[in-house]
């Protein structure tokens, strides 16, 4: 399969691209295209042909369900049998955004979208390519991380490229995405909400608007068939072992030495203040704020080439705010955790 790539690194979307995309979405084709988390791949949700091209293409598991995304509260509506107080709160204070939202599915959407639940993940991205293509496509798209499964999520094109180019019929290049880390996944089929994956918009945020947020157990429970994206399987893993190391650089520096000690090439993540203390192979800052962690970390987990590399260490971060996110992907990335 050739695979498109159209450039739109601009401020306004190019109509004509748009609608070619938009074409080849609503004739059973899948598009990668950027939203302001990571870039999506994008199939007729509303076809089983279509998304079993997005399956086949990452080469996901089918239980894996997948978020419908839409451009407007109303095109959402359209999903669902019904549309809680509470859920109404949360999109008109959060959409478009980094938020998708559990909800009883009304069977619009394939089977295959919800894994056979009876629930829908529906979000409604702010990303002006999204929203473009979105309401000139007026069906629900659905739309994981366009990257080979298990793999770091792309925030750039060139990451889409890597891995599926050949593999998918078109590929909009908007630039670097913006939030770097998945949207926060919460289920608001009960009284009280509940986060089943952390992401974009934080608990704290969310709490100010519905007061009491739970976070299923669930999250660390790999067993059973997941109830949202990234709760079951392994994810966002590089190509080499990465270990989390709790503690100051100092810490850090103890096992890097260890390590080297028997001739490992070792590759480190931490922040910028904690990376200009380090000695290793190779040191990759992450930023000076939770925000630009989270910006930086799938770009960085993609740096790190086997053959370059033998282990990768990586500095913790506090799990409040966005950290809680971060921490969630690095967990899951990780094979060890060096605690104190």
């Amino acid at each position: 399969m050739q695979t498109n790539r159209w450039d739109l690194q601009t401020e306004q979307p190019n109509k004509q691209v748009i609608e070619e995309a938009a074409h080849l979405l609503k004739s059973g084709q899948t598009v990668a295209f950027p939203t302001e988390t990571v870039y999506g791949l994008g199939a007729d949700a509303t076809s089983a042909t279509a998304v079993s091209g997005v399956f086949q293409a990452k080469g996901r598991p089918e239980d894996n369900p997948l978020i419908a995304h839409v451009a407007t509260k109303e095109q959402l509506s359209r999903l669902v049998t019904e549309l809680p107080a509470i859920a109404e709160k949360l999109i008109d204070e959060f959409t478009p955004g980094p938020l998708t939202l559990v909800l009883p599915s009304n069977g619009a959407c394939a089977k295959n979208v919800t894994a056979g639940l009876s629930t829908i993940g529906v979000r409604i991205p702010s990303h002006p390519i999204a929203q473009q293509l979105l309401k000139t496509c007026d069906i629900p798209i659905a739309a994981p991380s366009a990257n080979i499964s298990g793999k770091p999520s792309p925030t750039t094109a060139d990451h889409v490229w890597s891995d599926l180019n050949g593999k998918i019929a078109g590929l909009i290049d908007g630039g670097p995405t913006g939030v770097g880390v998945e949207s926060t996944v919460i289920d608001c089929t009960q009284q009280i909400p509940v986060i089943l994956r952390p992401g974009g918009v934080t608990k704290e945020q969310l709490e100010q608007v519905a007061g009491t947020v739970m976070t299923d157990p669930a999250l660390a429970n790999k067993s059973g068939q997941p109830k949202a994206p990234g709760m079951k399987y392994t994810h966002y893993a590089p190509e080499v072992p990465m270990w989390l190391v709790a503690g100051s650089a100092e810490d850090i520096q103890v096992v890097i030495d260890t390590e080297r000690i028997q001739q490992k090439r070792v590759g480190v993540m931490a922040s910028t203040e904690t990376a200009g203390k380090l000695q290793a192979n190779r040191v990759i800052p992450l930023g000076t704020s939770l925000e630009e962690v989270a910006a930086g970390l799938y770009d960085a987990l993609r740096e790190f080439k086997n053959g370059d590399v033998d282990l990768i260490l990586c500095e913790t971060f506090p799990s409040t705010n966005i950290g809680q996110a971060i921490m969630n992907r690095l967990e899951k990335a990780a094979t060890a955790y060096i605690k104190d």
